[in-house]
């Protein structure tokens, strides 16, 4: 019987009570007030059930008034028993108005080729392959100097500077003589190619030939069109052979420079179209195609530079800008990505912008192509498309993956549950790899609320507490004097989680691998968090871990800092078992649920003091 039908049948008995001893009273011989004494005497007897409070968010809280939780400060609500049934040592029934309370959510296991989305950062910078360096072919004195800053921009045939050379006189001379006598002769060529070589352009050495005489001033002219974007020499520099004048690079196109993390290599593939924003040009996205990925890892940022080929025609975007890309990939079968278009296509490996319909040649570098399966790309995947849950749904203890199913065809609603085992994650959604069939109903809000419940039961969790503690007692050393050297930074990365704010956080870890350098256990735990896509990734289980290596050190020598060091404990982290973290202040900051939940949680110890008991 829920609290409502208890105080409606209150209400109708009282009443029902009053108007038979008013009627009694009025109406009825003496006798008939006994027997409606005894009649009220024996329901007063019956003593009605006692209402249990309870937490919607901590079923384990229950209490017999109404108030607020004492862990997170909600309203209590009342207890409503489920089916007298036991549906099972790992499985939970519920009533309708349970489930509504609870706020238990569930939606279909589905099949899917989700798409993943990588997230890149870098700057934009100068195409290599479209820069030209001009430098002395013989030696030679400035006389002029036209282009006399960097930035200018420059057409191909533009005149750059006036040079004076002997060298090149005597060559015009040699060009001049061996044309009059034989202008398709073999020496008159010679003395052409000669000239060509010294990077006199075609129109430049038929001038010398139409005026017949030789210059002592030679104009050095723009071999291509774009921007000098590098300038050494002035007027009146003497120049030899081999040095180098100026550096024009054709800005028409691009090259978008980005990092990528380790975890993300496995869903980029050359040629794949990647979309960029830069802060000069908000709101409008630009494209490019990824021509390159570095074939090592950087030792020391631990990410792999990426390179993007971006047409710029309009010139609107600048060498140095910084640019924020994402890189869509549909997830196939077996981790590959799923490229339906390119199917049966041909690309080239050094231009992957050529694509063709059939084997050839690449049309920029001549090299063959190469079918788009051989770059990683899967065009017609073999069996049907994988399984995938939210994200939501899935309770990870570090080692395991946990879902809750709804059981089908029972009388009120019950959920079970199961072990599974994840592939990688996709955006929103994890591919299944097992444990799952397309159709499962799993628990998408409220798996937590399920699993403490159970536990209330003394029934078994499925998070198995012993196999969490387990491996956070597995946290890397810190010796006592790293760790308080690392002290702001954990700090900083506490108070980051806390604030919700990704960013902070990664710049808190950074700032952190500074000190402790890559190698080693710690750096390597960094090193995972920096990998983290979002707050989730990072609070647990990585933070928890981190956390507990801070403590055992602090612990090891209690009052090796100056000022408070207290020790916080959150009931509800680690799928419930209960989480630590550090603070220098005991005002509560929950990291590991932000604003969510921001004072949920306790002061355990102050580590500074080192007659603390625990």
């Amino acid at each position: 019987m829920n609290w409502k039908m208890i105080l409606r049948t209150g209400a109708i008995g009282l009443i029902t009570l009053g108007i038979g001893l008013g009627l009694g009273r009025c109406m009825a011989p003496q006798e008939h007030d006994h027997s409606h004494s005894a009649a009220s005497a024996n329901a007063a007897a019956a003593p009605e059930k006692e209402t249990i409070w309870t937490c919607s968010m901590h079923p384990q809280i229950r209490q017999n008034e109404p108030g607020d939780c004492p862990i997170c400060g909600m309203d209590l609500i009342p207890l409503e028993e489920g089916n007298a049934g036991d549906p099972g040592p790992r499985a939970m029934s519920m009533s309708e108005a349970a489930r509504a309370l609870a706020d238990i959510q569930t939606t279909p296991v589905r099949r899917d080729y989700p798409t993943v989305q990588v997230d890149l950062v870098g700057k934009l910078t100068y195409d290599e392959t479209r820069m030209r360096s001009l430098t002395a072919r013989f030696p030679a004195r400035i006389e002029q100097l036209f282009v006399n800053y960097e930035g200018i921009p420059v057409e191909q045939g533009d005149h750059l500077a006036v040079v004076y050379s002997p060298e090149l006189l005597a060559a015009q001379r040699e060009l001049l003589t061996a044309h009059r006598a034989d202008p398709d002769g073999v020496i008159a060529q010679a003395a052409r190619d000669k000239l060509r070589r010294w990077d006199l352009l075609p129109g430049q050495i038929d001038a010398i030939i139409e005026k017949g005489e030789a210059s002592d001033n030679f104009e050095l002219a723009a071999p291509i069109s774009g921007v000098v974007v590098r300038k050494n020499v002035k007027e009146g520099d003497y120049l030899t052979t081999g040095q180098s004048l100026f550096s024009i690079a054709d800005l028409d196109q691009l090259w978008l420079m980005l990092d990528a993390y380790e975890s993300d290599l496995a869903w980029l593939r050359y040629g794949q179209e990647v979309e960029f924003t830069v802060e000069a040009h908000p709101g409008k996205v630009f494209t490019g195609q990824i021509t390159f990925i570095q074939p090592e890892v950087n030792q020391q940022t631990r990410t792999v530079a990426v390179r993007v080929e971006v047409p710029n025609a309009d010139g609107r975007l600048k060498p140095g800008m910084f640019a924020r890309g994402t890189v869509q990939a549909k997830v196939a079968p077996g981790g590959g990505v799923y490229a339906p278009d390119l199917a049966g296509k041909w690309i080239s490996p050094m231009h992957p912008e050529i694509v063709k319909d059939h084997p050839g040649q690449c049309d920029i570098c001549g090299m063959d192509l190469v079918p788009a399966e051989s770059l990683g790309y899967v065009s017609k995947p073999e069996g049907e498309a994988p399984l995938v849950v939210p994200t939501s749904a899935v309770l990870r203890t570090g080692k395991r993956a946990v879902v809750y199913l709804e059981r089908a065809n029972t009388e009120n609603p019950t959920y079970e549950g199961r072990e599974i085992v994840l592939g990688p994650r996709a955006g929103d959604v994890f591919v299944v790899e097992s444990g799952l069939a397309e159709g499962d109903r799993v628990v998408t809000n409220g798996a937590f609320k399920i699993d403490s419940a159970l536990q209330i039961q003394a029934k078994p969790s499925m998070m198995q507490p012993s196999e969490d503690q387990a491996a956070s007692g597995n946290a890397p050393q810190l010796a006592v004097d790293q760790a308080i050297a690392l002290l702001p930074d954990y700090f900083a990365l506490q108070q980051a989680l806390a604030g919700d704010d990704f960013e902070a956080a990664q710049k808190a870890l950074q700032h952190m691998m500074q000190t402790t350098g890559h190698e080693g256990p710690v750096p390597d735990l960094i090193h995972q968090m920096l990998a983290a896509k979002d707050l989730a990734g990072l609070r647990e289980p990585h933070f928890i871990t981190l956390s507990n290596s801070f403590i055992a050190a602090m612990r090891a020598q209690k009052g090796a800092v100056s000022g408070d060091l207290f020790l916080m404990h959150c009931p509800m982290a680690a799928g419930g078992e209960g989480a630590d973290w550090l603070q220098p202040t005991d005002e509560l900051r929950n990291p590991y649920y932000g604003a969510m939940m921001l004072t949920c949680g306790e002061v355990r110890a102050n580590l500074s003091e080192p007659t603390e008991a625990e």
